[in-house]
């Protein structure tokens, strides 16, 4: 298993309030990304707290060649921790009030991946040529075009398409949704924060990955949003084979 991670400020933001983080654990990878959100220094505070407390938490109960149930509970206990902490710390401090973070992340090892999301960054999954978006944005956008509210062609442009329905540390109790996949042995799993999804296309993030050699994707795939404009912090986690 090989990992590579990218974070980029973008070319509006004076702050990168994002976090990605990964690391390995016999033979198998965890990796995460966290896109901060709150007033100043508080969204970089809330991925820097949640990264923390994910990896510590996780590393602290991991054995290897767990089975799925209780790789399951670890990673979901794990996310639960970090927004205790957030939650908490924003408690403590009224400059940090309503600080929290999206997260996505994965545990890859042979023939599974285990994915955790909380909010719209999100986690994509690429084999036999094509992508797809494995988690569902916690976005109030997405749940109106569930309730067939809003098409598909409105979402882009919607006025709270930036609108979080979760987060963690937000609230006492996170909810987060939890993947069980089965991947090919060619595999390649993106992570990445609403930096690089929200303006570049599955089709564009397709071509770059499958032309760059996996030493350069992390970069030309921020090249790729900043292009864009780079309104936003940019970053990513790949992970293959």
């Amino acid at each position: 298993m090989r990992c590579a991670t990218a974070t980029d400020v973008g070319l509006i933001r004076e702050e990168n309030q994002d976090e990605v983080f990964a690391k390995e654990y016999h033979g198998c990878i965890l990796a995460a990304v966290c896109d901060g959100m709150g007033g100043e220094n508080s969204g970089s505070q809330a991925s820097q707290l949640a990264v923390r407390e994910i990896f510590d938490h996780f590393s602290a109960g991991y054995e290897q060649n767990m089975d799925a149930e209780a790789l399951r509970a670890l990673m979901l206990s794990s996310v639960s921790a970090a927004n205790t902490v957030i939650y908490s710390t924003a408690k403590m401090d009224y400059q940090s009030y309503g600080m929290g973070t999206t997260c996505v992340m994965a545990f890859a090892e042979a023939g599974w991946l285990s994915i955790v999301n909380v909010g719209d960054s999100r986690a994509y999954l690429i084999e036999d040529g094509q992508i797809r978006q494995l988690t569902s944005d916690h976005t109030v956008v997405n749940l109106l075009y569930q309730q067939g509210k809003i098409e598909l062609e409105d979402m882009d442009d919607h006025p709270q398409r930036n609108m979080l329905t979760r987060a963690v540390g937000v609230e006492r109790i996170v909810r987060p949704d939890y993947y069980h996949i089965p991947c090919q042995e060619d595999f390649m799993l993106l992570l990445c924060s609403d930096g690089l999804s929200s303006y570049c296309s599955e089709e564009e993030i397709l071509d770059i990955m499958q032309s760059s050699s996996f030493a350069a994707m992390p970069q030309n795939l921020v090249n790729l949003a900043l292009s864009k404009g780079g309104r936003d912090n940019i970053s990513l986690a790949i992970i293959t084979n």
